[in-house]
């Protein structure tokens, strides 16, 4: 009777903790998911200023076609990307295009004098700024998940119910790692 007992006092406990450990995996996907969708609301904002910029740069540039065409295939690309994965990828690719933007329309002065070009640069630094907190975020949430999905004894839970690690958002293109030029003339 004692042993029937400390068995179904073991399944009892060990149920509990396997229910705590699952909900606590849901609540750090939702955790990442949101993270996410944070930072997709920025992206977006930043993809529906592009078209702007690249109009007010084309005024002055009307010969830097190529550029023009790379900036907004790559804008294309990130807006249509399904996976995280390829989300990340093509967000690094968009990101070098724009500096390239910037650096044709350096060769302009009076370019760099438009003031909606100015409000522009300045709203779309504002963007990138809460794109580089939200990513911060993001990548704090993925971490809690990945150390939990690889953890003993959670990694038993994570293999149970299916939890997997997810992607960092990270730099990946090797011109992102690049140090910025900066000249005088």
């Amino acid at each position: 009777m004692i042993a029937l007992l400390i068995i179904i006092g073991l399944v009892v406990i060990i149920g509990l903790w396997l229910i705590v450990s699952r909900n606590s995996f849901v609540k750090i996907k939702n955790q990442v998911e949101e993270a996410f969708s944070t930072m997709d609301v920025y992206l977006k904002k930043r993809y529906d200023l592009i078209p702007n910029l690249v109009e007010t740069v084309k005024g002055y540039a009307t010969h830097e076609s190529e550029t023009f065409a790379k900036v907004t295939a790559a804008r294309t690309a990130a807006m249509s990307a399904t996976s995280i994965d390829e989300k990340i990828a093509n967000e690094n690719a968009l990101s070098g295009t724009l500096k390239s933007l910037f650096a044709v329309a350096e060769a302009y002065p009076q370019l760099q004098a438009n003031t909606n070009f100015l409000d522009l640069q300045q709203q779309l630094q504002s963007i990138e700024n809460d794109i580089a907190n939200s990513r911060k975020y993001y990548n704090a949430t993925v971490r809690t998940m990945n150390t939990k999905v690889e953890s003993f004894p959670s990694n038993i839970v994570a293999n149970m119910f299916g939890f997997k690690k997810q992607p960092f958002f990270e730099v990946g293109a090797p011109e992102e790692r690049e140090n910025v030029q900066v000249k005088f003339n």
